[in-house]
């Protein structure tokens, strides 16, 4: 069966509600928190190592809940919110691609920023690479990520590790 290659916004906000991947599995979280407008490319192949990827998109508006308080006065995205959209990703193509469970992100191991997301920008673009999916008792993601702003690319960052994870009988 060929899965969906692209999710609009109420899609997302359906995932974020737990009704894409079913209760108790992956989910996106809900605004503010949810980092992107829509998935344009999802596939279990491609992406720079062959093994899957995604690419998503955010509207920059200067009305972003963000960027009054980041920093008031010089207003700029946190960086560790285009990082958490990354681990987002991931944690979605686990959901997508047919793993159970609660995503949870597990760790990092580089980042590096070279700009910043202004409210001036237009557009930015993220995307993920797949570099290993381990599916035992152990449902876990690892892949590199980025993030362009405006076609530039700003963020790079390696080795983000999602995992997803069953309740256990009490519910946590």
């Amino acid at each position: 069966m060929a899965r969906q290659s692209s999710f609009t916004y109420e899609e997302l906000l359906a995932c974020g509600r737990g009704e894409l991947f079913g209760p108790g599995n992956a989910q996106l979280p809900l605004p503010p928190m949810l980092m992107f407008d829509r998935i344009t490319s999802i596939g279990e192949d491609g992406g720079a190592y062959g093994k899957g990827h995604v690419v998503a998109e955010l509207d920059v508006r200067p009305d972003l809940w963000f960027f009054p308080c980041h920093f008031k006065g010089d207003p700029v995205m946190p960086g560790c919110l285009g990082v958490d959209a990354l681990w987002q990703m991931v944690g979605f193509f686990l959901g997508w691609s047919g793993s159970a469970g609660r995503g949870r992100a597990l760790g990092i191991g580089e980042v590096k920023f070279a700009d910043q997301v202004l409210p001036t920008h237009k557009k930015v673009v993220y995307g993920v690479d797949l570099k290993r999916v381990f599916r035992s008792k152990l449902i876990l993601g690892i892949a590199d990520g980025w993030l362009e702003a405006d076609g530039r690319r700003i963020y790079e960052a390696k080795d983000l590790r999602v995992g997803l994870f069953q309740a256990d009988a009490a519910g946590g």
